[in-house]
């Protein structure tokens, strides 16, 4: 059963994924909800299912199984051959690159949207005139796309999204076509702009500080599945598979806790870690464990108050800004953060045996539990 979307409420809506997508060998199956009012940064490798996400909630690529539910409307449900097609659901898109009419001016391209719905020109432009003034655009009304910026044409593309009165806004790497430079400055005033919108937000980016700016709520996929969910701040601190640690630029042991607080790591070595609470003997756990807090010997340290001390490998060296990235092969293999004069006084070169050392203190141990959510469709 497929037909026009018919509103049938003005009450906040939440958003509600159950959805299992097949496409040639790989599947997406993901369960979530997504409150009005709430940014959802969904994060995750190339590959991983964040643009099959997307086409699903857009209604671009049908469901195999599942359902998706935004308040009382059911936009897509196997069970009932419910489906609704992409023009007629309440939802919002803002492309990757924007995808505006090159040869429409900026106040017709933000009428387009009501116009396709139906909406008497006048008043579709009376519509957009009054969202341009919104996102200060109204000086650029007449002029192509052609003639204004990137973090304008941003503004613009996310005008036209809103001038349809969706009940659902999705963005695709909205920030990817910028500039550095723009990206930070159209950052802040798209948070600004989002909070003003009341239904539910996902935003699709590979960005991690972009998700961390912009959302309320992260939620990281791999593979087809929801691997990790939480508030930015919690992800973070606490990742859960090595594909987050390394976006936000930790290090991550899987391992076994044993007697006096020491982990058996999964992939060799061991580390003393700082106690934690509901924690016990046996237990399985992730070890997260700051770059920056790992020091560099050229020789095994015979003094100090660190309880885990390890030889390795240097692999590689980059440079981040105003550190030095080490990568380093051991038991276990680490990354560390040091200072560029820090390099030359140690004369550390790519082969060199180093040996690392830190604080158990300065470990962050957690249980290593599968993701509270995931889909049920398939």
């Amino acid at each position: 059963m497929s037909g026009a979307f018919v509103r049938t409420t003005t009450s906040p809506t939440v958003l509600r994924v159950d959805a299992l997508v097949r496409r040639g060998e790989f599947d997406l199956d993901v369960g979530f909800d997504v409150q009005p009012g709430e940014v959802l940064g969904v994060l995750g490798p190339n590959g991983a299912g964040k643009s099959t996400l997307l086409r699903a909630l857009a209604g671009l690529t049908p469901l195999t199984a599942g359902s998706i539910r935004l308040g009382d409307v059911v936009l897509d449900d196997t069970a009932t051959d419910t489906f609704v097609p992409p023009a007629d659901r309440p939802v919002g898109l803002v492309f990757q690159n924007y995808r505006l009419f090159p040869h429409l001016d900026v106040l017709d391209n933000v009428a387009f949207a009501p116009r396709s719905q139906g909406v008497p020109r006048a008043e579709a432009r009376a519509r957009a005139t009054e969202l341009l003034a919104r996102f200060d655009l109204t000086e650029l009304a007449a002029r192509r796309p052609s003639q204004v910026s990137g973090g304008q044409a941003q503004r613009v593309a996310l005008a036209r999204a809103l001038a349809a009165t969706p009940l659902l806004l999705l963005l695709d790497e909205p920030l990817s076509a910028l500039d550095a430079r723009t990206r930070l400055d159209v950052r802040t005033q798209l948070r600004h702009h989002l909070a003003d919108f009341p239904g539910p937000v996902l935003i699709v980016t590979h960005d991690p500080l972009e998700a961390m700016v912009l959302a309320d709520r992260l939620l990281v996929i791999e593979e087809g599945r929801v691997v990790q969910s939480g508030p930015p701040g919690e992800v973070a601190r606490r990742p859960a598979t090595q594909y987050v640690a390394r976006l936000v630029g930790l290090n991550l042991w899987r391992g076994r806790l044993g007697s006096d607080q020491r982990v058996v790591l999964a992939d060799g070595g061991a580390l003393v870690v700082a106690p934690a609470d509901g924690l016990a003997a046996g237990d399985p756990v992730l070890v997260g464990l700051r770059p920056s807090a790992v020091t560099v010997s050229t020789e095994r340290p015979e003094h100090g108050s660190a309880r885990n001390v390890w030889p390795g490998r240097i692999t590689g060296l980059e440079l981040l800004a105003d550190r030095v990235r080490v990568q380093v092969d051991g038991a276990p293999s680490t990354l560390v953060d040091i200072t560029a004069a820090a390099v030359a006084d140690l004369s550390l070169a790519a082969g060199q045996r180093i040996w690392l050392a830190a604080k158990a203190t300065e470990t962050d141990a957690y249980p290593d539990r599968p993701p509270a959510s995931t889909g049920s469709a398939g």
